[in-house]
C-alpha cells in the first residue's frame, strides 16, 4: 500500500519573504512619491486669508504655505531623496535611510499641522499694509490645505515604515548594476588543427590567424 505525504516545496519557503518585499516595496514607491507629491503641492497653495485695516478699509491678504513655513516642502523634499537612496545602499546604509525617510513623513506631519492654526505670516502682512509693526490680520480664516500636507507628511512615514519593516528584502541597484557590469569570461577559440583544411577555412572566416603567429 503507497502512502503519499504533502511535502512542500522547497521554494515555496522562501516564496513568501519575496512576494511580500515585491508589495511591500510597490507601495512604498507609490506612498513616497504621492506623498512627497502632494506636500509639495500643497505648500503652493493659500492656507490662510484675513484682512488688514488700511486708510480706514478692509485690505484682502492671503499666505500660502510656503509663507507660513517653508519646512514641509523642505522635508518632502528630503523624503523623496531617501526614498530613490533606499535603493542605492544596503545593510546599515539602507536602515538609516529608511529612518530618514520616516522622520521626514513625520516632520511633515507636525510642521503642517502646527501650521494650520499659525496667523504670523498674515499678522506681518498686516503690518506691512497698515505701515503699523503693531497692526495684525482681521477675520483670520484657514483653508483645509495644511491638513492635505499633513496627509502627504503621512504617506512618506508610511514609505519609511514600509523601508525599515521590508527593506532588508529589497533590490540594491548597485548590486544590479554590480551584476551586470561584471566582465564576462572570454571563451577560448577552438584550435586549429594544421592537417584538417576545414578547420583552416573556419579560422579564417573568424578573423584568426591558422598558423598561430
Amino acid at each position: 500500500m503507497e502512502y503519499v505525504t504533502a511535502v512542500p516545496h522547497p521554494r515555496s519557503e522562501a516564496d513568501g519573504p519575496a512576494r511580500s518585499g515585491r508589495r511591500s516595496l510597490a507601495v512604498a514607491l507609490l506612498c513616497g512619491a504621492l506623498g512627497a507629491a502632494v506636500a509639495l503641492l500643497a505648500t503652493r497653495q493659500r492656507w490662510s486669508e484675513g484682512t488688514a485695516t488700511v486708510a480706514g478699509g478692509a485690505f484682502p491678504l492671503t499666505a500660502k504655505g510656503s509663507d507660513v513655513t517653508g519646512v514641509p516642502a523642505a522635508l518632502a523634499i528630503v523624503g523623496l531623496a531617501a526614498l530613490v537612496a533606499v535603493f542605492a545602499v544596503r545593510r546599515a546604509g539602507r536602515l538609516l535611510v529608511s529612518v530618514l525617510l520616516a522622520l521626514s513623513g513625520a516632520g511633515t506631519v507636525a510642521a503642517a499641522l502646527l501650521g494650520a492654526s499659525d496667523s504670523s505670516a498674515l499678522d506681518e502682512k498686516a503690518a506691512q499694509a497698515a505701515g503699523d509693526t503693531s497692526a495684525t490680520v482681521a477675520g483670520l480664516s484657514h483653508t483645509a490645505w495644511p491638513y492635505v500636507a499633513a496627509v502627504g507628511g503621512l504617506l512618506l512615514l508610511v514609505a519609511g515604515l514600509l523601508a525599515l519593516r521590508y527593506g532588508r528584502n529589497w533590490p540594491a541597484m548597485s548590486g544590479r548594476y554590480e551584476r551586470e557590469g561584471a566582465p564576462k569570461a572570454r571563451r577560448r577559440a577552438p584550435s586549429v588543427d594544421p592537417d584538417r583544411p576545414e578547420d583552416i577555412w573556419k579560422a579564417l572566416d573568424r578573423g584568426e590567424d591558422p598558423t598561430g603567429a
